[in-house]
C-alpha cells in the first residue's frame, strides 16, 4: 500500500522544549488514521509542519513525494483548530473564495452540503452560531478532491447530533484514494470511523498500529487503551 504521507526522524524544537521529537511514520493511501494524544503532545505541531506553517528542526518529511509547500497545498485540504474565515463574509462568499483558490474544489458537494444542513449560503458567517461556523469550515475542506485531509480537532467544539454529522461528512466526502488525519483527544466519538492509530506523547510515537491490531492484542477499545496509556 503506498504512502501518501512519510516523516523520518522528524523533530521539531522551541529551545530546549521538544515539541516533535524524531518521529517516523507512514500514512497509507485510503485510510483515516487517527492521531491522538493530550494536549501538548504534538499533534498540532506536526500537522502544522505537514501545511508549511511551521519548519522542522531537523529530519525529513514528504507528503506525495513533495517536501511540504507549493507542490503540497495543492494536493492537502486543512482544517485548523481555529476558525480563519472572515466573519464579514457570505458563505456563498466563502465558497466562491475556495473555488477560485483551489482547483479542485467541488462547488456541487459544497453546495449539497449546505442543503442537507440547511445552512442558508447568502447568509453572513458573523449571523451564525460557533457550531455552524465550524460546519461551514468543514464543508470548505471537505468540498476539495484532496489527496490527504488534515483535520485538526474537528468535533471539539460541537454538541454530540452535531458531532455525528461531522463524522458522516468526513467518510462520505473523501475518494478511496485519498487519506484523512484527524487530530482529536475525543477518541470515543470517533473511535468508530478509524482504520488506523497514532498515539503521541511528549513529541513522540509510543503507538501506530491499525484499529485491529490495538483491539486483537490488547482486548481493548481505541479508546480504553487511550485511558490506561494516558491515565484519563
Amino acid at each position: 500500500m503506498r504512502s501518501i504521507l512519510e516523516c523520518e526522524n522528524l523533530s521539531k524544537y522551541y529551545g530546549t522544549t521538544k515539541a516533535l521529537d524524531s518521529i517516523t511514520l507512514s500514512i497509507p493511501q485510503g485510510r483515516i488514521t487517527g492521531l491522538l494524544g493530550p494536549n501538548g503532545s504534538g499533534k498540532t505541531t506536526l500537522i502544522k509542519i505537514c501545511n508549511d506553517l511551521l519548519t522542522p528542526t531537523k529530519g525529513k518529511i514528504r507528503i506525495g513525494g513533495f517536501e511540504p509547500g507549493v507542490e503540497t497545498k495543492k494536493i492537502v485540504s486543512y482544517l485548523p483548530e481555529k476558525t480563519y474565515l472572515n466573519n464579514w463574509m457570505k458563505v456563498s462568499e466563502l465558497i466562491n473564495f475556495f473555488k477560485d483558490f483551489y482547483t479542485d474544489f467541488n462547488t456541487d458537494k459544497a453546495y449539497d452540503m449546505l442543503s442537507k444542513l440547511k445552512i442558508d449560503a447568502n447568509t453572513r458567517l458573523k449571523t451564525l452560531s460557533k457550531g455552524t461556523k465550524e460546519k461551514v469550515q468543514l464543508i470548505l475542506v471537505m468540498s476539495r478532491e484532496a489527496k490527504l485531509y488534515l483535520l485538526d480537532e474537528p468535533i471539539g467544539g460541537v454538541d454530540p447530533a452535531a458531532r455525528d454529522y461531522i463524522l458522516e461528512t468526513i467518510i462520505k466526502n473523501y475518494s478511496e484514494n485519498a487519506s484523512v488525519i484527524i487530530s482529536t483527544h475525543l477518541i470515543s466519538d470517533i473511535e468508530r470511523v478509524l482504520d488506523d492509530v497514532i498515539f503521541l506523547k511528549d513529541g513522540q510515537v509510543i503507538l501506530s498500529k491499525t484499529v485491529d491490531e490495538v483491539r486483537d492484542e490488547s482486548g481493548k477499545s481505541i479508546d480504553a487503551l487511550f485511558r490506561e496509556v494516558f491515565r484519563c
